[in-house]
C-alpha cells in the first residue's frame, strides 16, 4: 500500500482541457494508434489501449496548482504535453501500487514550495519494490518543511506523470 496519495489531472481541469489546452490549442480527439498503446493517461493514471478515443493536450500542472494555491511560480511555469481520455472516463482510483513504476524506468522527483519555486529534485531509477523506492523519495522531499508538492516525471521526455502534496497532517 502507498504511503502517499497521488493526484492525476483533476475533474475540473480535466474538462477545460478537453476544449482548449493549457496553451490555448483546442483540444483534437482521435482513436489511439499501436504507437499511442502504452503511454500514459494522465486522467486515469494508466496506460493507453489502441482504440481508445484520446487527446494530446499541452498542460501546466504548476500553473494549475498556483491558481487555488495563491502562489505565483514565475519562470518556473511550464506546460508540456499529456495525454487524456477524449470523452472523459472513470478517473483514478487510488491502488495499492504507485502508477508508471516500472522498475528500472528512470523520473525525476521534482520538489517545489509554497511560492511555486523549484527547491530541490533528485533521480529515482525505480527499483523492484517500486513502492518502497517511491515512498522513500517523497519521504526525502517532504522531510524539508518548505517542500509542499513534488511533480514526478518521466525522464527520457520530461513528461509529467502525476502530483503528491503534502500530506495534512504535516502542513
Amino acid at each position: 500500500m502507498t504511503r502517499y496519495t497521488v493526484l492525476p489531472i483533476d475533474a475540473a481541469a480535466l474538462e477545460e482541457l478537453r476544449v482548449a489546452d493549457d496553451a490555448g490549442r483546442l483540444c483534437v480527439p482521435y482513436p489511439a494508434t499501436r504507437d499511442d498503446a502504452g503511454s500514459p493517461l494522465r486522467c486515469c493514471l494508466r496506460p493507453i489501449a489502441p482504440g481508445e478515443r484520446i487527446a494530446l493536450v499541452s498542460y501546466a500542472p504548476l500553473r494549475r496548482w498556483a491558481t487555488t494555491s495563491g502562489a505565483d511560480p514565475g519562470a518556473y511555469d511550464e506546460q508540456g504535453p499529456v495525454f487524456i481520455h477524449a470523452d472523459g472516463c472513470d478517473g483514478f482510483a487510488p491502488g495499492e501500487a504507485y502508477p508508471f513504476a516500472r522498475p528500472d524506468a528512470l523520473r525525476t522527483v521534482r520538489r517545489y514550495d509554497a511560492r511555486g519555486h523549484i527547491v530541490g529534485g533528485r533521480l529515482l531509477e525505480i527499483p523492484a519494490d517500486a513502492t518502497a523506492g517511491f515512498d522513500s523519495a517523497f519521504d526525502d522531499a517532504f522531510s524539508d518543511p518548505d517542500v509542499m508538492l513534488v511533480h514526478v516525471r518521466a525522464l527520457e521526455y520530461g513528461c509529467f506523470q502525476f502530483e503528491v502534496r503534502r500530506p495534512r497532517e504535516r502542513q
